[in-house]
């Protein structure tokens, strides 16, 4: 691999922002201490665990990598940028607008792709040393141990996903057993050469290996600390979405229903609340989020800078994100969830890529400026905005900042049982089971819409077009269409959007997965370089 340091000393570094255990960092100093010192006991094991529940979402703090690309609060947003679901309207200051003109994940020299490889590894590096340690020692087997040791296999199981299913071509639609995957490493400690690619079908095989071990060292573990660390439901969260991106239909469906237990689906209030808390008890489908803390914030490296409207950053203020007009002129009156977007909002920004913003002469909208100027002071007074953010057609007030206006931190919700009953449903109409679709895909549509009626879709392809449009809607900004579209082998196609043509070129249109492989990532070329199991030959 890349790196050519102890990687498990740099996450200990970081439980000093976390501050799990006062009395150890205060006898220990973190510059000074030994992986001995880390693997001695179960606490100080599950202190290391804690800098990959930060690494989750914080400012990367790993040599070699960037802090502009800080985890799952930037990797979220950017994979529904180049999958085209959450649109930009202009170009704003310029913060992923390569992500949606596919000029960024398909060059092996990007900051993104090296910091997604990275970070991955990193996470299986960590895990790989907690999982051998323990394995070669002479611990007493207690649910505490359980419970680092099922966290530890579910990190490793997470990132080969994320791995396997980003630089490597989707299984449904390649040839697993010969299509290049990305290297399997189970070992720990230097002088970490790294491996050569082998098979996605070999990943695939290590991941479900892996995802089982977690599932029962989980089962007899003590429960989690909170929504940050990786419980049981979440691990069969994860096992679920391996086995929907290979096609598993029957485990998909099996491990999603186990995944969402005890997370009921959101009340209409609490889908509006804004999606800003990863506590359970204030958004009860929460099954895995980042609990950001408050003194150690990513600031303009967060989820919500990239996301929510009313957060104070640059990217915000002349970039609200908006839904597609497809996707959203789809949604009935009686679904409350049309209050996450706003249609007819005036478009204020001059530089908006449709060029119809800056005044009520352009937007076609209003034809008046009394109008024009107090639907946006209506939208920033509403929405706790302040005077420089600009609105625009169908933006996004479904993600709202606690405290709006600010650039203070906000959680970031990893899994919850919304997208655990969509795979359910998807799973089921895959396997031609009509009546189960429906009862699952009912969970979800009648909480949502008053009106919603589960018999309208009698056959596969009716339900899994209402599926489809279901988890675009319901799942829109937190991440998931880029590997929807690799998993249904759908291509983009922006005409019809709102999107403009100008702003995302190569990124407006483009082939479906199976015919065009620059869906999948460029492998960072410092890997390429650095590994001597690789060559130029291995690049995507």
């Amino acid at each position: 691999m890349i790196r050519n340091k102890i990687l498990l000393l740099l996450a200990i570094s970081m439980v000093v922002f976390v501050g799990c255990s006062e009395d150890y960092l205060e006898t220990t100093p973190t510059d000074s201490i030994s992986e001995e010192d880390a693997l001695s006991s179960t606490e100080n094991m599950d202190l290391v665990l804690n800098g990959l529940h930060r690494m989750m979402y914080a400012q990367n703090v790993l040599e070699g990598a960037e802090s502009s690309r800080s985890g799952e609060s930037y990797f979220i947003p950017s994979f529904d940028a180049i999958g085209g679901n959450t649109i930009h309207s202009s170009p704003g200051n310029g913060w992923m607008t390569s992500d949606l003109k596919w000029t960024t994940h398909t060059n092996a020299s990007s900051t993104t792709n090296f910091n997604l490889w990275f970070q991955r590894y990193h996470f299986v590096e960590t895990a790989n040393t907690i999982i051998n340690k323990v394995a070669v020692s002479d611990f007493v087997e207690t649910e505490d141990l359980n419970k680092v040791l099922g966290q530890s296999y579910a990190y490793r199981a997470w990132a080969y996903l994320k791995l396997v299913s980003t630089f490597s071509k989707g299984y449904i639609i390649g040839t697993p057993s010969t299509d290049p995957g990305v290297p399997v490493l189970t070992e720990a400690g230097a002088p970490y050469e790294g491996g050569p690619r082998g098979t996605v079908e070999a990943v695939y095989t290590q991941m479900e290996s892996d995802i089982d071990a977690a599932i029962t060292y989980l089962k007899n573990g003590s429960a989690a600390d909170n929504n940050s660390n990786i419980s049981l439901n979440a691990a069969y969260g994860i096992k679920a979405r391996i086995a929907l991106s290979k096609g598993d239909w029957a485990t998909a469906a099996e491990s999603a229903a186990l995944a969402r237990e005890g997370y009921p689906i959101l009340t209409e209030a609490q889908w509006l609340t804004g999606f800003n808390s990863a506590d359970s008890d204030i958004l009860p489908e929460v099954i895995w989020g980042g609990t950001v803390i408050d003194t150690e914030t990513n600031y303009y490296q967060s989820y919500f800078y990239f996301i929510a409207f009313s957060f104070n950053g640059s990217l915000n203020r002349s970039n609200p994100k908006i839904i597609s007009k497809e996707l959203y002129d789809r949604l009935p009156a009686t679904d409350y969830r049309t209050q996450g977007w706003l249609p007819l909002a005036p478009n204020t920004n001059s530089a908006a890529s449709n060029d119809q913003g800056g005044s009520y002469e352009t937007d076609p909208n209003y034809d008046n400026k009394a109008d024009f100027d107090a639907a946006w002071e209506d939208i920033i007074e509403t929405y706790g905005a302040t005077t420089g953010h600009n609105t625009h057609p169908y933006m996004n007030v479904k993600f709202k900042p606690k405290n709006p206006g600010s650039i203070d931190p906000d959680d970031v919700i990893y899994m919850r049982s919304s997208e655990m009953v969509l795979i359910e449903a998807e799973a089921k109409a895959m396997l031609n089971d009509i009546p189960g679709a429906q009862d699952a895909l009912n969970i979800l549509g009648s909480a949502r819409d008053s009106a919603f009626d589960k018999t309208a879709f009698t056959s596969q392809n009716s339900l899994m077009d209402e599926i489809k449009w279901q988890r675009r809607v319901e799942l829109w900004g937190e991440g998931f269409s880029y590997h929807d579209n690799i998993r249904w082998d759908e291509g983009i196609d922006q005409t019809n959007s709102g999107a403009s043509s100008t702003l995302y070129q190569a990124g407006f249109i483009q082939a479906k997965p199976s015919v065009n492989d620059d869906w999948i990532f460029k492998i960072p070329q410092r890997e390429i370089d650095a590994n001597p199991y690789m060559t130029d030959a291995d690049q995507n």
